[in-house]
Order: structure tokens, then C-alpha cells, then sequence
């Protein structure tokens, strides 16, 4: 085969940019080596806290003078789902998720949209992927997901392991190629094989290994310390009256919040069996006559867990709503009529419409502000390794 000096030129000059490329990544790697604790964190702990969240049976409720009942029983149990069983996995896990080098042109991190100080949402109705395209749906926050077997608003996959790729090669969120194409940039950035290596005994990185890192890191990631946890230890002596009264409407039969936001984690029950079995933890909760975006079938989308709630602004699946008073006028008495609405929201035929005045407006909302866990924003085993 002859070689004009054309070909040669041009095979230099694309020789030179390869190994220019490599060279920019070692140098950007380096760069932004992270920071981690010689001894990695207790993630294994941070998991098993989850089991130890409970929901007790209230009493307290008869001595307010709300005229709403709690349930006499109450599912108590948040159980564990996904175990952690790895430290290591999970330090490496929690570099993968803040490292902006597993997006096409380096700008954009898992952590881009699910932000510690906002209980991983991001505070916009639409996130901003890669290339400046925002996304269809908005970023939902998060906290005891080793909770859960589904996942995303239209709860799609049931396997965390297979939720970790799909914003890594979605062509707005991240942008990669395919999963093949983040293996292969892995494998150039100086850190990696080391963390790899630690993590699982051998350097060898494939999308496996990732997926199962990234699990292993949020699946460690506990809320167990919110104003309401601790006030559990003190049969809720340290609740102001206001909280009080917003907790028995939460658990009333009249305002039903409970019905669908259960157990100690607040959120959906089981997917897999009882009346969500075929619901994957999802409930058309009247939010439009006529969807554009169906959710999972019929308008029906995830229902999240509370935990944190006050920090996750704006709400739903759209972000359409900009403050927890706003979510709250929905179910209040703007329900909106639908085929499918959720039984539970239904009345006589028709829309619920609760009729809270001011006051009970303000005492639940009172409530759902002591699910916050300012604990879990701030603690810098789940806080971003790049930053000193």
C-alpha cells in the first residue's frame, strides 16, 4: 500500500490530536483529583440506619383539639431493600457521581441535578443537561432510596443498578455515546484503575463495576434525623401545637396524606405487592383533564417520599408547582377530573376537595417542614469529593 504525502500528513495530524486528547484528560484528571479520607467512611452503617426508622401508632392525637383521627395502626417498617456491602465500592461510587469527566464534554455530573443541600434535587422545574437542553421532567431529590424498587417518575426500572446508566447516555442529561464510551473514558483518568482497584480488588473498570459503585453510594445515602425522628424519642413533646395539628391532619381520614405517602419513609407502598402491584408506586393525582405526558400509563407518575420535602422545591413531575403551599391548594380543592384518578382522591364521584381553612393549610405545611433532615444536606461522607 503506497502512501501520498497527503495520507501521511493527515495520519500524523490525527495521531497528534488522540494523543493530545489523552494528554488533555491526564492533565484534567490530575487537575481535579479528588479529596478522600484515608480511611473510607461507614456506608455499610449509613445503610443499615434506614432499618432502624419507625413510624409509631399515635395516642397524642386525641389531645388535640383538631377533630381529626389518626389510624389505629400504621405501617411501621421502612425496610431495606438494596444493602450495602462495600465501603469502597460506595467512596468510589460517590467520586463517579460528582465527576463531571462521565458527561460528553466534561460540564455536566450526576450530581448537576441531584445537589446534597437541596436533598438532591436541584431547585428548577427543568434541569439543564450537557449541551444546554433542558430535560422533560424534573429532577426529582431523594434519600433512603435503598427503600425502593422503582425508580424515575414514570418508575421504569426496578433495579438501581440499571437507573445509574440511563442519565449517563440520555443525549440531553449527559451525553454519552453509550456505556462503552464512559468504560473507555474511565480507563484514561488517572484516578480511576486505583479506586477501582481498592474498591474490587484488580483495576479492571467496565459498566458493571460503575453501575454497581454508584448503587452502593446511594444506597448509603440515610435520612434518619429529621426534626420529626428525634420528636419520636419524646412522644412529640418538642412539636409546637402548630406541628401537632398539621401531623393529625396528615393521618386523618379527611385529608389522607398518609394513605399514600406510608410508612416511616413517607412514600409509596411496595410497588411489587397490596394495591400497588400494578401501579409500581404510582398515582394519577389529578393534576391535569388531559396529559401531555402520561407517566407510566393514564397520567399516573411516582409517588416520593416526603422526607426532605421542604427542600425539593419546585414539586411534581413537571416542577409546575414552586412552593409546598401551592401542592397543597392542589389537593385542597383543584383536583382536576380524570378516568384515572386515584380512588383515594375520589369523593361521592366526584375530585376530593379537603376544605382545609388557613390554619390547617399552615399546620401542615408546619409538618411536612420537620421531615427535613439538615443532617443528611451537610454530612461530608455523601458531600462532593472535588471540593476541599
Amino acid at each position: 500500500m503506497k502512501y501520498t504525502l497527503s495520507t501521511t500528513i493527515g495520519l500524523l495530524v490525527f495521531l497528534c490530536l488522540m494523543s493530545c486528547e489523552k494528554n488533555q484528560h491526564a492533565i484534567l484528571s490530575e487537575a481535579l483529583k479528588p479529596h478522600l479520607p484515608e480511611v473510607s467512611y461507614d456506608y455499610v452503617a449509613e445503610n443499615q440506619k434506614i432499618n432502624e426508622l419507625k413510624l409509631p401508632d399515635f395516642a397524642l392525637v386525641n389531645s388535640i383539639s383538631s377533630g381529626f383521627q389518626s389510624p389505629s395502626t400504621v405501617n411501621i417498617h421502612a425496610p431495606v431493600k438494596i444493602k450495602v456491602e462495600n465501603n469502597d465500592a460506595a467512596t468510589l461510587g460517590r467520586v463517579l457521581f460528582y465527576d463531571a469527566q462521565l458527561s460528553k464534554n466534561n460540564a455536566t455530573a450526576c450530581a448537576s441535578c441531584h445537589q446534597q443541600s437541596k436533598a438532591f434535587a436541584d431547585g428548577t422545574d427543568l434541569s439543564q443537561g450537557f449541551g444546554g437542553k433542558v430535560t422533560e421532567r424534573n429532577s426529582m431529590g431523594f434519600s433512603n432510596l435503598a427503600t425502593n424498587n422503582n425508580f424515575f417518575w414514570d418508575s421504569r426500572q426496578d433495579l438501581m443498578q440499571d437507573l445509574v446508566k440511563e442519565p449517563v447516555t440520555n443525549h440531553i442529561e449527559m451525553g454519552m455515546e453509550d456505556m462503552t464510551s464512559l468504560v473507555e473514558k474511565l480507563k484514561i483518568i488517572s484516578y480511576y484503575p486505583e479506586l477501582f482497584e481498592k474498591a474490587y480488588g484488580s483495576s479492571y473498570i467496565d459498566e458493571d463495576r460503575f453501575a454497581h459503585a454508584v448503587s452502593e453510594f446511594l444506597a448509603s445515602i440515610s435520612s434518619t434525623n429529621s426534626t420529626f425522628d428525634r420528636a419520636i424519642e419524646n412522644d412529640f413533646e418538642s412539636f409546637n401545637s402548630l406541628q401537632k395539628l398539621g401531623m393529625a391532619i396528615f393521618f386523618s381520614e379527611k385529608a389522607k396524606c398518609g394513605s399514600c405517602h406510608s410508612g416511616a419513609n413517607f412514600s409509596a407502598a411496595d410497588g411489587s405487592f397490596g394495591e400497588y402491584a400494578n401501579s409500581a408506586g404510582t398515582a394519577n393525582i389529578g393534576l391535569e383533564v388531559n396529559y401531555s405526558d402520561n407517566g407510566m400509563s393514564e397520567g399516573q407518575f411516582k409517588i416520593p417520599s416526603l422526607r426532605n420535602i421542604a427542600l425539593t422545591a419546585p414539586y411534581m413531575h413537571d416542577g409546575r408547582f414552586e412552593s409546598l403551599r401551592e401542592v397543597l391548594n392542589h389537593y385542597n380543592e383543584n383536583i382536576q377530573p380524570h378516568q384515572n384518578l386515584d380512588d383515594k382522591l375520589m369523593q361521592g364521584g366526584s375530585p376530593l376537595k379537603i376544605q382545609l381553612n388557613s390554619l390547617e393549610l399552615d399546620a401542615l405545611e408546619a409538618f411536612l417542614h420537620t421531615l427535613t433532615d439538615v443532617e443528611m444536606t451537610t454530612n461530608p461522607m455523601y458531600s462532593n469529593p472535588f471540593v476541599r
